[in-house]
């Protein structure tokens, strides 16, 4: 489904803004009298999606090599809501976002560092990284759940 890191990253970029609208919109109609936990449903799938956007940020960047910079900006763009389509755009449009997945060893000598080396083992097991991201992003997603709202209750 995801022949490529551009691919993945570009559906859950969307993906992240549009959960972003999902939130403004309960909070908009929760001040208008509606039920409160519209706001609670709508937290909880922008939450979800913003933990996937993030792993998603981190798996490419990797993947990619992107320095530190771009790295952080594609994962702190999900803080602010809709950044992470003109984000996106400008690693398309720079080129960061290019190539394929990274499954093989080159003669490039980063290809020898031990995160390349078990980011390939998870690459050609696809459904074993699927397996760990999803529950490191459940095990997160239930200890914030645990830890409660930002600005509290």
């Amino acid at each position: 489904m995801f022949r490529t890191p551009r691919s993945l990253f570009r559906v859950l970029a969307i993906a992240e803004a549009i959960t972003w609208t999902l939130l403004i919109g309960a909070l908009i109609a929760r001040a208008m009298g509606v039920d409160p936990i519209v706001v609670t449903i709508a937290g909880g799938i922008h939450g979800l999606i913003f933990l996937s956007y993030g792993a998603t940020a981190i798996l490419v960047a990797f993947n990619q090599r992107w320095g530190v910079g771009a790295a952080v900006l594609a994962i702190a763009s999900a803080v602010i809501p809709y950044a992470t389509i003109p984000v996106e755009i400008w690693l398309q449009r720079s080129g960061r976002l290019e190539g394929r997945w990274r499954r093989e060893a080159t003669d490039d000598p980063r290809d020898a560092t031990w995160y390349d080396r078990c980011m390939r083992f998870f690459l050609n097991r696809a459904w074993l990284l699927a397996v760990v991201i999803v529950g490191a992003i459940v095990a997160l997603y239930v200890v914030l759940l645990l830890v409660g709202p930002p600005g509290g209750r």
